[in-house]
């Protein structure tokens, strides 16, 4: 935590333009969670009224370039760098018999030596050939590090749903109820048999472009999908639902785990059906795996020092 809020400040210049970036996303109350969910464990059930003040968000996730603009600024090293390795999906490595270690129960996610954002699938792979792809292998704290230097923050749990939605009330997705509407994916999941075979007809086996796809109504891109995108919350109890909603809440004071938002390209409905707007998980802020990345945020007004703001 005092590595990742120690870095140096961006320039007044660069914390302005990337201030501006951001869209504003109107305030005001809104349904959170869903009725029922498939994973009781995730807490995103029941719904529960929330009212939020206007606040502003990336229309993407942070991607490669922009991670390495942060990077040669500040000389910052994530934790996969500092601990020399980090969580592949199998798929996405050339040899995946050469790396045998896994999670217990997981042999789809390969613990890779050199593994990092700027190597994704560990020696000899690189980000050049997709500086618009989203980040990935960033824990929560190498996200913290980045709205640190930017003069940003990440958004709060509400706000990232209240931006999913797109002004769309009720829905599973950023468009509506339907998975692949005219049969056509608009967005980056799996599909195939999960998780030896992915047919890619959404168009990629990886991680898509940020502004791949069509963005909802509040201009915000792959808000389910390509990669599951850290908040500022801690995970636990949430609040029982009462009859007035909640104000700009910050989520649990206590905890270890952060929650993740809005799937990645590796769910699929038959193992991880986490791709709705209402989705969450969790996972401790020090890991990092190839399908983990953030998007930023900020007040309507700039202020100095947002990372937890």
């Amino acid at each position: 935590m005092d590595r990742a809020l120690g870095v140096a400040r961006a320039s007044a210049d660069v914390q302005a333009r990337l201030w501006e970036a951001l869209t504003e996303i109107p305030g005001g109350i809104f349904d959170m969670g869903t009725r029922k969910s498939r994973f009781p464990d995730d807490l995103d059930s029941p719904r529960r009224k929330v009212k939020l003040s206007p606040f502003r968000m990336s229309p993407v996730a942070v991607a490669n370039a922009e991670y390495a603009a942060f990077v040669r600024d500040t000389g910052y090293r994530t934790v996969a760098e500092q601990e020399g390795w980090s969580f592949v999906f199998h798929l996405l490595l050339e040899d995946a018999a050469k790396w045998q270690e896994h999670p217990p129960g997981l042999p789809w996610w390969r613990q890779v030596h050199g593994a990092c954002w700027s190597a994704p699938e560990g020696p000899g792979s690189d980000v050049s050939d997709r500086p618009d792809h989203p980040v990935t292998h960033i824990a929560w704290y190498d996200a913290l590090a980045y709205v640190t230097w930017a003069g940003l923050r990440l958004p709060r749990e509400a706000e990232w749903e209240r931006a999913a939605r797109g002004g769309l009330a009720h829905k599973k997705f950023p468009w509506g109820n339907q998975l692949a509407p005219g049969g056509s994916f608009p967005m980056n999941t799996w599909q195939g048999a999960f998780p030896a075979t992915n047919t890619a007809e959404d168009g990629f086996v990886g991680t898509a472009p940020v502004r791949s796809y069509a963005p909802n109504g509040y201009g915000m891109y792959n808000m389910t999908g390509n990669v599951w995108e850290w908040v500022s919350d801690r995970y636990g109890p949430r609040p029982a639902p009462g009859r007035l909603p909640e104000v700009d809440p910050t989520g649990p004071e206590d905890g270890v785990a952060r929650i993740q938002r809005g799937g990645s390209f590796l769910c699929h409905i038959s193992y991880c059906d986490r791709y709705h707007v209402h989705s969450r998980t969790r996972n401790d802020p020090d890991s990092s795996t190839s399908n983990a990345g953030f998007r930023v945020a900020g007040g309507i007004q700039r202020v100095e020092g947002e990372a937890f703001g």
